[in-house]
């Protein structure tokens, strides 16, 4: 059943949240469990959300055995008993990271068919360097009309090669980073993605076997092994959970105490925010973010760029804070030309802006927002539009909240424990809800 957020705005957030961690490093590694032939991988800290469900429902379609402990947020994964080539098409096109079952499929089996791939509609994200890698790989890859990809080894195994990325993509970085660790020879991939989440994906690889080089840089060697094994890893903390938090407790005049994070991670995003006037203490695992309430946020010029850029999942939701500073922003998107999905829904909500060129978005902030009835177009979309929901005096509506859900766990309780009145209610019944 479809699923509302109703939202009563204006309170100030205090207290204390603990993150969750990395959906955009748990996909890979989930992925990359199916790599170890025996024994019982083991993820700590799994956040229960949509497209994290989706990637364990494509493991156990392809043969893997899997125990989910909610309750623990912990994650068991035998991928002993492999038995198809065949990513489903129903769940591989729910989710963009099915394209990241590729490599472990093709490695453990020989060959691999994926029907399509999902996720948010934020623009062309082509897979063809995915392709292209394993090609270089020695793979024969083929592509139909219709969007399917096969691709089969041909051989005992892929090969070694040097690897050039037209984009620094993160999905495709991670895929050929699983295939060159089982390639013969050395790998080289060049204009490599430096995000966080991948070198921690990297670190994981470590772990199982793999023998990798640069993390963190655009140049990465990978040394190929026989044989990778099952190992136990809790990843890293979600820095865009994060962001969406520390710009709750601006965007309502707050004051957050965030637990478990890698304050490293959000040093640019950290450093626009304090330029917007926010006030930001990091240190060790924790990050105190705070507003003067007396004070208006000053306007921003942001450009995102892949890491250590201002990131393009973070772009939507300072977009949203903009909305309320005193003056003109600039928001140059230089990643996905649909990103700005957001924008109608901010409009709807009273902001003043203006999608001046096809990647700059002008943002002339309003001393409020008003109340609305607004759709989620995709995950940082739906962030953004809560995000200012919690600024708006009076109550907004936001629907087809699944795509929040698909990269926040239960976000509603954490903002709810930090004192705003969020409700989740089927959509029928999205009507006069009563904040108690």
């Amino acid at each position: 059943m479809s699923e509302s957020f109703i939202v009563e705005g204006g309170y100030p957030l205090r207290g204390e949240v603990t993150v969750q961690r990395s959906k955009n490093a748990v996909l890979p590694m989930i992925a990359a469990a199916l790599l170890a032939p025996e024994g019982l991988t083991i993820l700590h800290g799994v956040p229960e959300i949509a497209d994290v469900m989706v990637a364990l429902d494509i493991a156990r379609a392809v043969g893997a055995q899997v125990t989910h402990d909610r309750a623990q947020h912990t994650v068991t994964i035998d991928a002993s008993n492999l038995h198809t080539t065949i990513i489903p098409a129903e769940l591989s096109q729910k989710i963009r990271s099915s394209v990241l079952f590729l490599a472990p499929l093709l490695a453990r089996l020989g060959s691999v068919t994926l029907p399509g791939s999902g996720g948010c509609d934020i623009g062309v994200r082509k897979i063809d360097f995915h392709h292209r890698g394993f090609a270089r790989l020695g793979a024969k890859v083929e592509t139909d009309d219709r969007g399917t990809t096969h691709i089969d080894l041909g051989q005992a195994r892929l090969q070694g090669a040097l690897l050039y990325l037209d984009l620094p993509s993160h999905t495709g970085t991670e895929n050929l980073m699983m295939g060159a660790a089982l390639a013969e020879g050395q790998t080289i991939i060049e204009n490599a993605a430096q995000e966080p989440e991948v070198v921690d994906f990297g670190h994981f690889l470590i772990r199982m076997g793999a023998k990798i080089q640069g993390l963190g840089t655009p140049t990465l060697f990978i040394e190929g092994v026989k044989r990778l094994h099952a190992v136990e890893y809790t990843p890293i903390p979600d820095r865009l959970v994060i962001g969406l938090l520390a710009m709750s407790a601006a965007i309502t005049a707050g004051d957050v105490l965030i637990r478990g994070v890698e304050p490293s991670h959000l040093r640019l995003v950290n450093a626009k925010l304090e330029q917007m006037g926010v006030i930001i203490h990091a240190q060790a695992d924790e990050m105190r973010v705070q507003r003067p309430p007396t004070e208006r946020l000053a306007p921003i010029n942001i450009t995102t760029h892949p890491y250590p850029g201002f990131p393009t999942d973070l772009q939507p939701c300072i977009s949203a804070l903009s909305t309320i500073a005193e003056g003109k922003s600039y928001i140059r998107e230089r990643i996905f030309e649909n990103r700005y999905d957001f924008a109608d829904g901010l409009i709807a909500l009273g902001a003043d802006i203006l999608i001046s060129q096809s990647d700059v978005c002008v943002i002339n902030g309003v001393p409020r927002l008003r109340p609305s009835q607004v759709r989620c177009a995709s995950i940082r979309a739906g962030a953004a539009l809560l995000l200012a929901s919690l600024a708006v005096h009076g109550q907004v509506t936001l629907s087809n909240i699944y795509q929040i859900d698909r990269g926040h766990e239960q976000i509603e309780r954490q903002l709810e424990k930090l004192g705003a009145r969020i409700r989740r209610v089927a959509e029928q019944s999205a009507v006069n809800p009563i904040f108690v």
